[in-house]
């Protein structure tokens, strides 16, 4: 009986050990043949305020040796479209995908579907307005703290005293998770010190309406909280379209640089890109490399930016990585 059961358990010991061989052969058989592929799909990818971002992405592939494939988008994506998009990356051998989720209410659920297949990475937002409850890692800034801290800059210019003063906010997308927390993270400190929102308007700049900005009220301050439109703004500004609005806002692009530089914007806080691109291309590579290791989420810093310290030393990587 004593070697009836010895014999079990000798048996079940060497089954428990092929399994785990068969695994370790499989996982080498792949490091060894191929390098693992990652696809990344961002909205409108060959816009410039993805630069920074794509050079990330870019060095961190070569560090990991794998392959990256950017996915060219000639504009922005619906949920529908970027599964799409996701699924033929898949069929086509990505063993990995870092995605910008889309602007909706059904990206979560479509997401999930892709999660089933490869792992999944989101990069600037989570794909669900409630972020503590999606179930996918994002490496991505403080968005929240970019708002506070643009709001925090605001009120320096003025020693604290914006009572009575109005202004407008600006985002390119109503529904997408970063945006609501740069705006929250805005007011939270501005109201504060009884600021007064005369509007809150998102406006995709495919829609191709020039005209908008100029029929909504007057403001002493517009507040821009994504690259596109701080770039409308600055456009408007230097056409002298905003009734002598100041501009405030949250971008990534030289563009973006170009009208701080240029005194069309006051102040810029800008996101980390090119970290946000490296760190998420490293930490899904470290997935696909380790059996054991799940994708993590990330936290990216962001830098404030004025015209009087734009090139000073401490700034000059931010802007290096932006023009590659």
């Amino acid at each position: 009986m004593k070697n009836h059961k010895k014999m079990f358990v000798l048996t079940e010991t060497v089954l428990a050990f092929a399994i785990i061989l068969l695994v370790f052969t499989m996982f080498w058989e792949k490091n060894g043949k191929s390098p693992y592929r990652i696809s990344v799909v961002i909205q409108d990818s060959d816009d410039n305020q993805w630069s920074a971002l794509k050079y990330g992405l870019k060095m961190a592939a070569e560090d990991q040796e794998m392959e990256l494939f950017i996915v060219n988008t000639g504009g922005p994506l619906t949920p529908e479209e970027e599964k799409k998009l996701l699924e033929y990356e898949i069929e086509n051998g990505a063993d990995g995908v870092i995605v910008q989720p889309a602007p909706g209410n059904d990206t979560e659920k479509v997401l999930e579907d892709i999660k089933k297949k490869v792992p999944v990475m989101l990069v600037e937002s989570a794909a669900s307005q409630d972020k503590e409850s999606s179930i996918f890692p994002v490496t991505e800034p403080d968005n929240y703290g970019m708002g506070a801290a643009l709001a925090e800059e605001l009120l320096k210019d003025y020693s604290g005293n914006v009572d009575g003063k109005t202004f407008g906010i600006l985002t390119e997308y109503a529904d997408v998770e970063a945006l609501s927390s740069r705006k929250k993270g805005f007011l939270d400190v501005v109201e504060q010190q009884g600021a007064e929102i005369c509007w809150s308007v998102s406006e995709p700049l495919s829609d191709n309406r020039k005209d908008f900005l100029e029929t909504l009220a007057k403001v002493d301050f517009v507040i821009a909280l994504d690259d596109n439109s701080l770039q409308t703004a600055g456009k408007y500004t230097a056409a002298n379209d905003l009734h002598g609005a100041l501009v405030y806002g949250i971008g990534n692009s030289t563009e973006a640089v170009y009208y701080l530089d240029t005194d069309r914007v006051r102040c810029l806080v800008a996101p980390d890109e090119f970290q946000m691109g490296y760190q998420s291309f490293t930490e899904m590579a470290e997935s696909l490399g380790h059996l054991f290791c799940s994708v993590q989420g990330q936290v990216v810093s962001h830098t404030v930016l004025r015209k009087e310290t734009l090139f000073l030393e401490e700034n000059q990587e931010i802007l290096f990585t932006m023009s590659q």
